[in-house]
């Protein structure tokens, strides 16, 4: 009984806010997820059918209650290029087929699924921990950016054509006269709703009403523009056919099973895996934080794993947390799984009996929709702020925002942390200090603060004489830590050149952990190391998490 009630509160708290909260998410979801759908250029029931089998999977076996996933916009970029290119290889075959580029993009979903398991069994979700605010701000800003240029590209006409050399491409062709004229009054009336409803009333989803407002204007109005069912239609599709998603048979009939296969999708999968999880936690860690409980970062990675994996199988696009619909969640009372599960389950029932309905929705509605999620995606602050904050960090934001544009969202992630990191090392190489004094006895005494590790053991070495130091000589580390190897083999060269010169060098007030790691290291730390328990100032050293009050209050 006792095991059953715990079960229930972990599924929902409270039943009636995560059901209602669910549902809106879902209405607030649909349009986006169908324009992320034109941003990879692919079917939109496709970006549907991944919404809901990740939204699902996520919702029932992931580390965040509350959480929600789904098509997000940061993996469908990625995979923009990975299904052009396949397009224009499956023409190529010696049986060409259309529409190959949609199959490699279920085998790439799919190893994506399968590189994010191994992430989560080799718990390295803890290390998004390691990413700095500014790579975050950068990488929102850069998102922000590529969902735009994406959408600049809707202003066109995707043409087949046969080029010089007798190979098809698709050609897109710009909207020129009237035809681009409505188009932007249409985007203008989609983004002017969204913007303005929500000051009316909050009840009510301002994205899907938006959508609503502009497509009856264009049905009711008889206007000639192009609509999801028309733009599916130019690309060679044969329209929505909305039915449970099972699993897709032609994947394995169309799909090569060899290496060239492999080598072509595995750089899109890891790219997704990755931009995948940074912002399926950062979103957790959002949640965290509105919530002040704390999630599972491994558990989480497995759930997002498996949810695109079983996507791929049922033919479904990749997926990941989704910052803005997890805001709206929570929100909207969302704290249990049953938030997330109501979500899907909603979503289930578009893709079961609206698909007619959406085919009539004109593009200009997503690509207002999309144009406000980039105006709220984009971090404003950054301008602000950019000025006040330390120049290293301007310049990590301003780097991970530019190379998320040019190349892409991990590899911009990456690139941020690795500079970040290597500005912190930087500055602490420079902070090590050491104050000499003499002692009644003629000891000769090297006070050092600030960490030892490698980037400080230059200026570490620097501080010491060793030809006009006396014989004896101590190393004071109650205000530093030896971190790593490079700092071992540092002490331990100076332990020798200090023998060689026929001195004694003694080491006193290491931290317990400091000890162990050196006395692991070499046996003759244990001849250096002063064990002094009579000096009140070795257990503040050695045991500092037993201090609570500042240093200037005890009697040393």
């Amino acid at each position: 009984m006792i095991l059953g009630q715990t079960l229930f509160k972990n599924f929902t708290q409270n039943p009636k806010n995560d059901i209602l909260a669910g549902i809106t998410v879902s209405l607030a979801m649909i349009p986006e997820v169908v324009a992320f759908a034109f941003v990879a250029q692919i079917d939109p029931l496709v970006a549907l059918s991944g919404a809901f089998i990740v939204g699902l999977i996520t919702a029932v076996f992931g580390g965040r209650p509350g959480l929600i996933s789904g098509a997000a916009g940061a993996v469908a970029v990625i995979f923009v290029d990975l299904i052009a290119k396949g397009h224009d290889k499956g023409l190529l075959f010696d049986s060409p087929i259309d529409n190959m580029g949609y199959f490699y993009l279920l085998a790439a979903v799919i190893l994506m699924g399968g590189i994010q398991v191994a992430a989560g069994v080799l718990k390295l979700g803890r290390f998004v921990r390691l990413i700095p605010h500014p790579v975050m701000m950068g990488f929102v800003n850069g998102l922000a950016i590529v969902i735009f240029l994406a959408q600049v590209r809707m202003f066109s006409h995707k043409e087949l054509q046969v080029g010089a050399d007798g190979l098809k491409k698709y050609i897109n062709i710009p909207m020129e006269g009237t035809e681009l004229y409505t188009m932007l009054g249409l985007v203008g009336l989609t983004m002017a709703v969204i913007w303005l409803l929500p000051k009316l009333t909050t009840k009510i989803p301002a994205a899907l009403t938006a959508i609503l407002i502009t497509t009856g204007i264009v049905v009711f109005g008889g206007l000639d523009v192009s609509t999801v069912g028309s733009y599916i239609i130019e690309g060679g599709g044969e329209g929505l056919k909305g039915e449970f998603p099972t699993p897709n048979v032609e994947l394995w009939q169309n799909l090569p099973i060899n290496l060239d296969t492999l080598k072509f999708i595995l750089p899109y999968a890891f790219l997704a895996a990755s931009v995948g999880l940074i912002e399926s936690l950062m979103t957790m860690n959002l949640v965290d934080e509105l919530t002040e409980t704390r999630g599972n970062g491994n558990r989480e990675c497995v759930a997002q794993g498996v949810g695109n994996i079983t996507s791929g199988l049922f033919g479904g696009t990749g997926g990941c947390g989704m910052i803005g619909q997890t805001v709206i969640n929570i929100n909207a009372g969302g704290r249990g799984k049953l938030s997330g599960i109501m979500m899907a389950l909603t979503l289930l029932t578009f893709i079961l009996f609206t698909a007619q309905y959406i085919e009539q929705v004109p593009i200009a509605a997503l690509v207002g929709v999309m144009f406000m999620m980039v105006i709220d995606t984009f971090a404003w602050s950054s301008f602000r702020i950019i000025r006040k904050i330390p120049i290293s960090d301007a310049v990590v934001l301003v780097i991970v925002s530019a190379v998320t544009v040019i190349f892409d969202l991990a590899i911009a992630v990456f690139i941020g942390v690795i500079v970040s990191a290597l500005v912190f090392a930087w500055k602490n190489a420079t902070m090590i200090r050491a104050r000499k004094r003499m002692q009644a006895d003629g000891t000769k005494t090297y006070e050092i603060w600030g960490p030892l590790f490698f980037g400080s053991i230059q200026s570490f070495n620097s501080k010491f004489d060793v030809k006009n130091d006396p014989e004896n000589v101590e190393i004071d580390f109650i205000e530093s830590r030896v971190s790593d190897h490079s700092a071992l083999e540092a002490i331990f060269n100076l332990v020798n050149k200090y023998e060689a010169a026929g001195k004694s060098l003694k080491l006193k007030h290491l931290s317990e952990d400091c000890k162990a790691l050196m006395y692991k290291a070499s046996p003759k730390f244990k001849e250096v190391i002063i064990e002094d328990i009579n000096d009140p100032r070795y257990y503040l050293a050695a045991n500092p998490e037993e201090f609570t009050k500042p240093l200037s209050e005890y009697d040393l």
